[in-house]
């Protein structure tokens, strides 16, 4: 993502709609909202339109209504949420995040296997 906007869990939840689907109508999305949150017309409407603002969602005239889509795939909101939580959270540090996380939570034997080839692949790049 070039620019990071930085993006809220009701967003993130729209966003799903979209990646899912694409494009989708304002109705359609008040309809899967509804549902999958109990969310009123007027709630999606306004995350919608924010998001619009925010330049995380655009639209294109349809027949008949708009038609949204995402302006960034899902691996680009989570790659710069990821930055943005490392950052505010960690200072930056990768390896306070993961000394954190294995020291709460304890790693099996498989995430440690699964650590050490991503540590092996990221020292092999940056040969």
């Amino acid at each position: 993502m070039s620019e990071k906007p930085g993006i809220s869990n009701s967003e993130w939840q729209v966003m799903e709609e979209l990646w899912n689907a694409s494009p989708r109508t304002l109705m359609e999305l008040v309809r899967a909202m509804q549902k999958k949150l109990g969310w009123a017309k007027s709630t999606t409407n306004t995350t919608v339109r924010r998001m619009e603002e925010k330049g995380l969602v655009s639209y294109e005239e349809g027949p008949r209504s708009r038609l949204y889509r995402p302006c960034f795939s899902r691996d680009e909101v989570a790659e710069a949420e990821t930055e943005n939580f490392l950052s505010k959270v960690y200072g930056g540090s990768l390896s306070l995040l993961v000394a954190s996380m294995a020291g709460q939570k304890g790693l099996s034997r498989d995430e440690i296997e699964e650590l050490r080839r991503v540590l092996t692949r990221a020292e092999e790049a940056g040969k």
